[in-house]
């Protein structure tokens, strides 16, 4: 029944949900961002694209081609590099792999501890917004009721009967009430069994 227990838990547990709500709060909050970030380049862009029409294209292809030949020499020189570093020992190269995929294993679960925080942080995230969005509902609906009906006057209570009173209603009641005679269960019909 563990498997039926995991279910039940996947299926009540809130917190995916409350993720999809942080996630989707966060978006919003990065949206609203955007048109400053509009704003920004609107004002950037003249000077920007000033400076490129003033460029020299000599220049911008001397500092390309200084630059390839730069790019070039570094990657030549970690080949090499890496090439000379080789070990031929197939000893050493399986050590070397069995080093390597240990590594991989433990940055894996190191992202995944990561991504698990980071889980747990947006969902945290979320159940803020979530309560945040049913308190502004609630408030919402006040201020909707309100709008609907400004002169409504307040209802009043009706008082609870205390209960040496609600004893004492419901003993009179049951000396008052006509007795029903007991119910009788119809006799149960025996039957024989066919004979063969």
């Amino acid at each position: 029944m563990a498997i039926t227990d995991d279910i039940r838990k996947a299926a009540t547990d809130p917190t995916p949900l409350y993720f999809l709500a942080g996630t989707a709060d966060l978006a919003v909050q990065q949206a609203r961002k955007v048109p400053g970030i509009v704003e920004q380049i609107r004002a950037e862009a003249p000077a920007r694209i000033e400076t490129v029409k003033n460029m020299d294209a000599n220049t911008v292809q001397e500092k390309a081609a200084s630059r390839a030949k730069e790019a070039q020499e570094t990657i030549q020189t970690r080949v090499t590099d890496f090439i000379s570093g080789l070990d031929t020992d197939l000893k050493k190269l399986g050590e070397s792999a069995q080093d390597l995929a240990l590594r991989g294993v433990g940055v894996a679960a190191e992202y995944a501890v990561k991504a698990r925080e980071t889980y747990e942080k947006v969902a945290e995230h979320g159940e803020q917004t979530v309560r945040t969005w049913r308190g502004e509902a609630a408030d919402g609906i006040e201020e909707l009721a309100v709008a609907v009906e400004p002169d409504a006057q307040p209802v009043p209570v009706k008082e609870e009967p205390k209960p040496a009173t609600v004893a004492a209603e419901s003993s009179a009641a049951r000396k008052t009430a006509p007795k029903k005679a007991p119910l009788r269960k119809p006799a149960a019909k025996k039957t024989t069994p066919p004979t063969k």
